[in-house]
């Protein structure tokens, strides 16, 4: 993005002279968090109030797929929905929990599971497909994509199945697209670990996973009768089942397994797992990793890391960059990029990061990041923010440097909390206050000196496409489940537009890079969380 359009972007609307209509989605995110209500929408089960619940739900989960279709057996995503779906089969449920969940089965099921996800990409990988790429907008539902649709397209195009208004929605990929839906219930919730020790105490934690269709619907766009049932909690109709965390489902698509909460890449006993990651990294494959949060946070950390705990993040970045770390003494051989925030942080404890925890940085200790430096000997080159300098310019030239010289790359970029500056409905850099963080503003130097997502992505495929034998690509638009942990109704639409630029970034080069015929891609998310859309005429631009 040129220095001017940053500039601007970061100046708040009134000084850039934009129209702020009565009612559009920051005023009326601002006069909900001021008075608890809304007409518009509200998040958990009380309608009444525009928060009752701000963490995770176990609603289904939108997937849509790119070169799939007619892909073949295993990566045609028909393979595992409808007819094909696992939950039709007791058997199959056992295979994929390790047990049969109470109420699970569904004869009629026509979604698949998260683990599918992964079986996708592995059948890509062993037919020969050049190029696996995993988009996960991290907390994004069905509701919140309908969210985001409305206010781009300006019109309430739909209130079931795919959807249209985003380009993940309009874009078929040459009639290669599919779109489903999928349970993302964990293995357990409550499972104890010894970060030190890397073990598990307690196989099998305390609340089990599992989906009943009765409670929780057919489909993610299908209102339930028992409100309570999304958040693990019940009204007496039936047992509760587990809702994942981030660490647990990215295990889940990357990995193929159920696992616990708090898992990245290990099974409910804590034995490491191989991911895609691995997969195409043995077939001689590039892999990268991009995040608009830190660079080992649960997600991009799953692509690649083994760790019993998400919070381990210091052991987790060691993997991602092939350095000793408690799971791995002899290292692993590191992702070829891994680009995203943690920057400028300082901590000097941190009781979740074990005995081998180096004050500084929490994400990578700056001796660390001296170590993989090319200029220091190591294998990385490193970009970073800096006073001063356009971010995603920098990036652009350290990739096309790191290409041109056969260097993996490494960018390490923040803001405020360590993560990209997010963006709000309109664009810019001023979101409308959430329910905790009441003033989430940046600076001039925030929004110029950092990257955006669209611009870290465009980064990686310009030194992954150097590999002969191809790559795997992990793109993670964290910052959505950040908004919504937030309930902030403004940040959550930001960040799903900003993610689906870096999808546009993807689709754009495919379509100029022979195609749909040697890479597959999946755009989904790895949980819900408990927005409902009230009236979503209000959500629509010209009717404010």
């Amino acid at each position: 993005m040129p220095l001017l359009s940053r500039i601007l972007l970061s100046l708040p609307l009134t000084v850039l002279q934009a129209p702020v209509l009565a009612g559009d989605l920051p005023e009326i995110q601002k006069n909900a968090v001021e008075s608890n209500r809304s007409d518009a929408a509200h998040w958990g089960p009380d309608a009444s109030k525009y928060v009752s619940w701000s963490t995770h739900t176990n609603r289904l989960i939108p997937v849509y797929t790119f070169g799939t279709k007619g892909a073949g057996d295993g990566i045609d995503l028909t393979s595992y929905t409808g007819e094909n779906s696992a939950y039709r089969d007791e058997s199959r449920v056992r295979n994929i929990y390790g047990f049969v969940p109470t109420r699970t089965v569904a004869p009629d099921a026509e979604y698949m599971d998260q683990t599918d996800v992964f079986r996708i990409q592995k059948a890509a990988l062993e037919s020969g497909k050049k190029r696996v790429i995993l988009v996960v907008f991290d907390g994004n539902d069905w509701v919140s994509t309908r969210a985001a649709a409305i206010w781009k397209s300006g019109k309430v195009g739909y209130d079931s199945g795919r959807g249209t208004g985003l380009h993940m929605q309009d874009y078929d990929a040459h009639g290669t697209s599919q779109f489903g839906f999928m349970v993302t219930s964990p293995h357990n919730e409550g499972t104890n670990v010894d970060v030190n020790r890397q073990t598990v105490s307690n196989p099998g934690g305390k609340i089990r996973g599992g989906y009943d269709p009765a409670r929780g619907g057919l489909t993610p766009w299908e209102p339930t009768d028992d409100q309570l049932y999304p958040m693990a909690k019940t009204e007496g109709q039936g047992d509760v089942h587990a809702y994942t965390d981030s660490a647990s489902s990215a295990t889940s698509m990357t990995a193929g397994i159920k696992t616990y909460n708090d898992s990245i890449n290990v099974d409910p006993t804590g034995t490491p797992v191989v991911t895609a990651a691995h997969l195409a990294q043995q077939k001689g494959m590039a892999v990268g990793v991009v995040t608009s949060v830190t660079i080992s946070h649960a997600t991009p950390a799953a692509a690649y890391a083994h760790n019993v705990h998400r919070d381990d993040y210091q052991d987790l970045a060691r993997d991602l960059l092939g350095l000793p770390s408690v799971a791995h003494p002899q290292p692993l051989p590191g992702v070829d990029v891994l680009l995203g925030g943690g920057a400028g942080m300082e901590k000097e404890k941190d009781g979740g990061q074990g005995k081998n925890f180096v004050p500084g940085n929490p994400y990578l200790p700056e001796e660390e990041l001296k170590a993989i430096d090319i200029e220091n000997g190591g294998k990385y080159l490193v970009a970073q923010r800096e006073a001063g300098v356009d971010g995603g310019e920098r990036l652009r030239q350290a990739a096309k440097e790191a290409a041109s010289t056969g260097k993996r790359l490494f960018g390490f970029y923040g803001a405020e909390g360590g993560n990209l500056p997010f963006q709000g409905s309109h664009g810019d850099y001023k979101p409308a206050p959430g329910w905790k963080t009441r003033d989430l503003s940046y600076t001039e130097a925030d929004v110029i000196e950092n990257p955006t997502l669209a611009e870290m992505t465009t980064a990686a495929l310009t030194v992954l496409e150097k590999d002969p034998e191809g790559f795997w690509l992990m793109v993670e638009a964290g910052d959505v489940d950040w908004a919504k942990h937030d309930n902030n109704l403004d940040a959550a639409v930001g960040a799903v537009l900003s993610g689906d630029e870096a999808v546009k970034t993807l689709t754009d080069w495919v379509e100029r890079h022979r195609g749909w015929d040697e890479t597959v891609m999946i755009v989904t998310a790895d949980h819900g969380h408990y927005l409902v859309i009230d009236d979503p005429q209000m959500l629509v631009p010209e009717n404010r």
